[in-house]
């Protein structure tokens, strides 16, 4: 019991002298390692100045300037640890085979991932901050990219963050690189009414609005036949910086309705509406002896022409001002989620 009580006592005098003898050179490692942490960000950004003409981006700066410091911060790193003692730890960890090294490898994966795909979108600029995008099954305003994340505002005002990696690996569909977009919309009229006319009535309503485009072209296409109505698909272009293509489609539809109901042109329910072309005659009897009389039908009075409908239903009447506006004034008044500074200019 004392034989090995006075070895161990023998073991940690031996190790306390070696680390007295180390001391010296672990402090020196300690102080190499403490100036590199401080210095390095300074230190790669002098040596990424003369060569930052070759690009703009403040990503690709940032990026490069990050991986020059983690070079240093590496190397300090492994002088810390030679000086101390600790060798073969030393070059496990600058090999990247050590346990440290794969821990580190799972932890930072996703970092690395988004980081990554944050430079990609930053050289390919599939968008830019104010665009409006639809990425996956998300729509809004592209308030800010960080190496992390893009942030959407959507048209319900609330802040939605996505994953760069997500975002670079999904679809991404840019609503306002081209300001021309092309709305849609269906209308049933019925089977007594005159296809050509009411194809002409639409196109000429369509044409005479302002917010309209004359370049595409509007169309009015006979879409299909339904079980009580014949189906009229309506195209039209907007510029969507200025005009919101829903809004425009409502204003359009009921601008029709009205026309379709002014000349005549029924639009009978698909389920419960049944028409008659010639009318009911309807006859009020008051005694028995006056059914068998033969009465003459009521004829219709003929529907009165009404003005054009374009001239009742001015711009100045209807709202269709794009909401992008006022969700780019959203984004810029909102708290921003995530402080990281913003990659895209």
């Amino acid at each position: 019991m004392e034989s090995s009580t006075g070895e161990l006592v023998s073991a940690l005098n031996s190790y306390w002298q070696a680390f007295i003898v180390k001391l010296p050179a672990i402090a020196l490692g300690l102080l190499v390692l403490m100036l590199t942490l401080w210095l390095a960000g300074r230190l790669s950004a002098a040596l990424l100045k003369p060569i930052g003409y070759l690009s703009s981006s403040p990503l690709l700066r940032s990026v490069s300037q990050r991986a020059l410091s983690l070079i240093f911060i590496l190397f300090a790193l492994y002088v810390f640890l030679k000086l101390s003692g600790l060798t073969e730890f030393a070059v496990a960890i600058m090999s990247g085979t050590g346990v440290l090294g794969l821990i580190l490898g799972f932890a930072f994966r996703d970092i690395a991932e988004n980081m990554i795909a944050s430079l990609l979108l930053t050289v390919q600029r599939p968008f830019r901050i104010d665009d409006v995008v639809q990425i996956n099954n998300y729509t809004g305003v592209v308030q800010k990219v960080t190496t992390r994340a893009t942030t959407l505002v959507d048209f319900d005002g609330n802040h939605i963050q996505i994953p760069n990696a997500v975002i670079y690996k999904g679809t991404i569909k840019n609503l306002t690189a081209n300001p021309k977009m092309r709305g849609q919309f269906t209308l049933g009229i019925g089977y007594d009414a005159d296809c050509q006319q009411a194809q002409r009535l639409a196109l000429q309503l369509i044409g005479e609005h302002p917010n309209v485009l004359k370049e595409p072209e509007p169309l009015v296409l006979v879409d299909e036949l339904g079980s009580a109505t014949v189906n009229i698909k309506v195209y039209f272009w907007i510029n969507v910086e200025n005009t919101s293509v829903i809004k425009m489609a409502s204003v359009l539809m009921r601008d029709l309705v009205e026309l379709f109901t002014a000349k005549g042109i029924s639009m009978p329910d698909d389920a419960r509406e049944v028409i008659f072309p010639q009318g009911v005659p309807v006859t009020m009897v008051n005694n028995p002896e006056q059914v068998s009389e033969q009465k003459e039908p009521v004829k219709q009075s003929p529907v009165s022409e009404p003005k054009a409908v374009a001239e009742k239903r001015t711009a100045a009447h209807d709202d269709v001002s794009s909401e992008n506006d006022d969700i780019r004034r959203q984004a810029e008044e909102a708290r921003a989620p995530e402080q990281g500074a913003n990659i895209l200019s």
